[in-house]
């Protein structure tokens, strides 16, 4: 049985850390920081898991960042105008969804931790540098996983290294480029990795909390991020190599990997469980729907086998990301592998999945590609369909590098829908060698607009300023060190 870590008094003190309505709601709200909370390892603790439990707030932005602008979900008829205005690439700054406040606010609790945590080593002789450095490895891999959303979603961000702790410590910064975001995320992960332990011992604490392989997990996305493949396969070995990972198979791989979550397929995963709820429920219920899946997966995506007298079913499409007969997002909100039990809204407490080994084995598979080796990318992907019972409805060409490149991504496509990867995906595609592949999200979004909006947004595309959103209109009245992005001045 899963359960939340949570801290109660630490969410009460340190929840006053990002109270006010000030640059990047960094403000403390009461000043309680400093001598009368750092004082013991309890403490830290406490923050620590509090670091968690505010990521909780930014679940609803992990979908609607990497899964909206896509060809797999569709709007619902409860979508707000906001989130139409995602789905037809037509975001504007007053948009609530492009709202980064909880981000940030997670970044000053990791910032908090990371000043502050190594003052409590001279007041509490029980707390040893090695504790210290796994609460502040925490920290500084937590930190990292923000700013890496962000910067695949306005490119160009506030880079803030600093705890707000008072007043004083409010100043308003200008953007940092993408490229030194990146590296003060490499820079931070690699201490990350030499600081955190490969298990705690235990094993809700070992997919809920950073260990040693979430730290390689997250290099390992980010180096892809970056074109350094060479250095993204290492990461992922590092995970494969360790032999504490593997892909669930057989009939119980939607309630091991979804419904129970904490597989022995997981990395790193966001932890729910009521009464704290994620807001899965509300978002893709039948009764109330913002978000379903796209029709066209069963044909296109998962394909129909029309050649076996028993036909082939890819178990990860129909009745485990989806339910085919009303196109409900089945991933979060089924009970069962059946197809016909909901979760009710006590049981809306599905983990968001941030890694898992499926998706190492994939981006392993898409570097070793792109460093020209595309047998060796076919076997691992082989590997992955073998376990999910993939249709053979399209030719997987190992002996292109570009046909393979196609095929991977469409693979993660299957393997990954709804996780919160699909836009990111494509966009990493897309921008490759100069945007060489811009023709993805051209045909991407050719797949998820009405006939009557996709020329303008092809035309959007075609400016890759566009492919990050706009920054959210408050932040640019509250700093005045901040610029618009280009595409939206």
């Amino acid at each position: 049985m899963k359960k939340l870590l949570i801290y109660t008094f630490l969410v009460c003190s340190i929840s006053g850390l990002a109270g006010c309505k000030k640059w990047l709601n960094l403000k403390p709200q009461d000043g309680i920081v400093g001598d009368e909370f750092w004082l013991t390892k309890e403490q830290v603790d406490g923050a620590v898991t509090g670091v968690y439990t505010s990521i909780q707030a930014s679940t609803e932005l992990f979908f609607m960042w990497g899964e909206t602008r896509t060809d797999m979900v569709a709007p619902g008829f409860r979508a707000s105008q906001d989130e139409q205005d995602i789905v037809n690439l037509n975001v504007l700054a007053t948009n609530r969804y492009v709202n980064w406040r909880s981000f940030y606010e997670t970044i000053n609790y990791c910032n908090t931790i990371i000043q502050l945590a190594p003052g409590v080593l001279l007041k509490d002789n029980t707390f040893s540098e090695a504790q210290l450095n796994v609460a502040v490895g925490q920290a500084l891999a937590i930190r990292s996983l923000m700013y890496f959303y962000l910067v695949r979603s306005f490119r160009d961000v506030p880079l803030k290294l600093n705890a707000t702790v008072s007043d004083e410590d409010i100043v308003s910064i200008p953007k940092a480029s993408a490229d030194s975001v990146l590296a003060q995320i490499v820079a931070d992960l690699k201490k990350a990795e030499t600081d955190l332990p490969a298990t705690y011992g235990n094993a809700l604490f070992d997919k809920g909390r950073m260990t040693r392989y979430g730290v390689n997990a997250l290099l390992a996305d980010v180096y892809l991020w970056m074109d350094k493949y060479n250095e993204s396969v290492a990461e992922c070995n590092k995970i494969i190599n360790s032999g504490g990972f593997g892909l669930v198979t057989g009939p119980d791989f939607f309630n091991s990997v979804f419904f129970g979550g904490n597989s022995n397929e997981s990395i790193f995963e966001l932890q729910f469980e009521f009464p704290v709820i994620n807001p899965f429920f509300t978002m893709h219920q039948t009764q109330n729907r913002r978000w379903g899946a796209a029709p066209h997966l069963t044909d296109v995506v998962y394909g129909i086998d029309a050649l076996n007298p028993i036909p082939l079913v890819d178990v990860r499409g129909d009745n485990t990301s989806y339910r085919s007969s009303d196109f409900v997002i089945w991933k979060y909100i089924g009970a069962s592998s059946s197809g016909t039990t909901l979760r009710t809204l006590d049981q809306s407490n599905a983990n968001w999945i941030f890694y898992r080994y499926a998706d190492i084995l994939l981006m392993k598979a898409e570097a070793i590609n792109q460093l020209d080796q595309p047998l060796e990318a076919s076997r691992l992907v082989k590997v992955i369909r073998t376990r999910a019972n993939a249709i053979d409805f399209k030719i997987m060409d190992s002996t292109s590098k570009g046909s393979m490149t196609t095929f991977i991504l469409e693979e993660r496509q299957r393997e990954l829908a709804f996780e919160g990867k699909r836009w990111y995906d494509v966009l990493r595609n897309a921008k490759r060698n100069n945007y060489a592949n811009l023709n993805y999200l051209i045909d991407m979004a050719s797949i998820s607009l009405p006939s009557d909006r996709r020329q303008a947004a092809f035309n959007k595309l075609r400016d890759k300023n566009s492919h990050y959103f706009p920054i959210y209109f408050y932040e640019i009245q509250t700093n005045k060190l901040l610029e618009q992005n280009p595409f939206y001045k």
